[in-house]
């Protein structure tokens, strides 16, 4: 099922994206840039999270940093900006399959990551998702 890209879901996909962009960090000590942010990993991921994790550690975490901590090429998605009442799980979904252009971070544009199925931004947005739960950020109603 494709979705149609309305205005309104644009400008999702257009801020998902330049936050992704900052999200992005790098999987490995080495060569890696330090976190932007502290994250606490919970003690026990569910079993779609931890698969989320391998996806996000071998895709996304060269930009958005190891548990999504950010990078100084890519934001943290550990980050009150992302709660799920401001950048919906859509917003992932889209930005990993259209990229999205830079707008609230200085990170520059987030490319799409056609590597990545469904099934694994499903993963991917859980993860993200129980990381920011296990950091108190919680679903909040966005006013602009």
């Amino acid at each position: 099922m494709r979705l149609q890209l309305t205005p309104a879901r644009l400008a999702v996909v257009a801020a998902l994206g330049v936050g992704a962009a900052w999200v992005a960090g790098t999987a490995s000590d080495e060569g890696a840039t330090a976190a932007t942010v502290e994250v606490t990993v919970p003690a026990d991921l569910s079993p779609l999270a931890r698969q989320g994790k391998v996806v996000f550690d071998a895709v996304c975490a060269e930009c958005h940093g190891v548990n999504a901590s950010g990078t100084d090429t890519g934001p943290p998605l550990v980050h009150d900006i992302y709660n799920p009442g401001h950048h919906a799980d859509i917003a992932f979904f889209r930005a990993v399959q259209l990229g999205v252009r830079q707008h609230h971070w200085p990170y520059g544009n987030m490319p799409a990551q056609p590597e990545v199925n469904e099934k694994e931004i499903g993963a991917i947005v859980r993860f993200v998702r129980e990381l920011q739960e296990a950091n108190g950020i919680t679903a909040r109603p966005h006013a602009m």
